[in-house]
């Protein structure tokens, strides 16, 4: 292997892509300190400020995701997909990669469609149960497909399937204690907690059911700490304002310190990105998983069934939230019985060592092209 190792990893759009790329840099840096790494994400998505915080490179692609519902919009999209192939292009050809490694989300089909032509190793990381569109059309030409989920050969060619897990950020393994969780986020160590997170960008439904059921808070002994979404923080911090129930609330837009945000829960309320699913397994916590209904293909639903046919989290549908999420995760948080099965149960769909396999297997393909 020629030095220093050059990669390219691209995709993101949501923190469910972005944060196991910025896992498996790390990793790579790890090993390899003096490798190059270049992130390849879409314009005026998340990714083109999350990336540089943690240190890297970043270039934006046009790209954009087609209207599966309004296909005339889908012109415009047409045109970002030729202009980013080309743009792709220039980057690789500039860069001049080893691997290029391809996370889901928009930016990495022009990215490894591109390198795939011009020889150089690809390597998908697929987060979910249920394969992704752009993962499955470059599943043909990629040289290694690292998974999340048993079962995932009804997507990709089974001799390039290697089953690694998700890579999680390895901050959230931080050795801090319960106490200084809540001496950060100023909670009561006298109650229970109630960990609410609806994704990088929010979750309409999860805020809806919580502020619908306030009155269920008074004298049950229970704090909520909320990551309500930056779109959504200013209207619920008004609605909140003239609610006797505001003083169990710790309301954020986003949380920075996840290692502190779940070192503080008792259990936590999530949409079932396959990211979130990843973090809560490896640090075995007790979780109420809402699938999102506004994904391709019902993947969350499949990621969350994953857990529940072990027993390893509770699901309650999108259309139910409104209804049963306060009062089931009142319950449950009580329930100490409950929460120690939760905990033991998804603690066994851990992969805490996925990152460094997925290294393991980008060592592998630059090793076999002799650079």
């Amino acid at each position: 292997m020629k030095q220093p190792m050059r990669v390219i990893i691209s995709g993101g759009g949501t923190g469910g892509h972005i944060f196991p790329a910025i896992s498996i840099a790390n990793a790579i840096k790890l090993r390899y300190p003096d490798a190059a790494i270049l992130f390849v994400g879409a314009e005026d998505r998340m990714e083109m400020t999350r990336v540089p915080k943690a240190g890297y490179d970043i270039v934006g692609l046009p790209v954009a995701g087609f209207n599966r519902k309004e296909l005339f919009k889908n012109i415009s999209v047409v045109k970002k997909l030729i202009t980013s192939l080309f743009k792709a292009n220039s980057v690789v050809k500039k860069f001049n990669p080893d691997i290029a490694i391809g996370v889901g989300g928009y930016a990495s089909g022009p990215l490894l469609k591109v390198a795939s032509r011009r020889g150089i190793p690809t390597l998908i990381q697929e987060q979910n149960s249920y394969a992704g569109v752009t993962n499955k059309l470059l599943a043909k030409k990629a040289s290694k497909i690292c998974v999340a989920y048993e079962g995932m050969e009804a997507f990709f060619p089974k001799d390039k399937i290697v089953l690694t897990g998700n890579p999680c950020r390895q901050d959230l393994l931080s050795d801090v204690s319960k106490e200084e969780a809540y001496r950060f986020f100023k909670l009561d160590p006298m109650k229970r907690t109630i960990l609410v997170l609806g994704g990088s960008l929010g979750a309409r439904t999860l805020n809806q059911s919580i502020m619908r059921n306030l009155s269920l808070l008074d004298n049950s002994g229970v704090q909520i700490l909320w990551q309500c979404g930056e779109r959504y923080q200013y209207d619920l911090t008004i609605e909140l304002t003239d609610k006797s129930q505001a003083q169990y609330i710790h309301l954020y837009d986003f949380i920075n310190r996840m290692d502190l945000a779940y070192k503080a829960a008792d259990i936590v309320v999530s949409r079932a990105g396959a990211g979130s699913i990843s973090e809560l397994s490896i640090l075995a916590k007790p979780t109420i998983l809402i699938p999102s209904p506004n994904v391709a293909e019902d993947h969350q639903t499949k990621n969350a069934m994953a857990l529940v046919d072990k027993n390893a989290a509770i699901m309650i549908n999108d259309e139910d939230a409104a209804s049963k999420l306060l009062g089931s995760a009142l319950q449950i948080v009580k329930d100490d019985s409950m929460l120690a099965m939760l905990a033991k149960n998804i603690k066994t769909m851990a992969h805490p060592d996925a990152a460094d396999q997925i290294v393991d297997e980008i060592e592998k393909l630059v090793n076999k092209e002799g650079k």
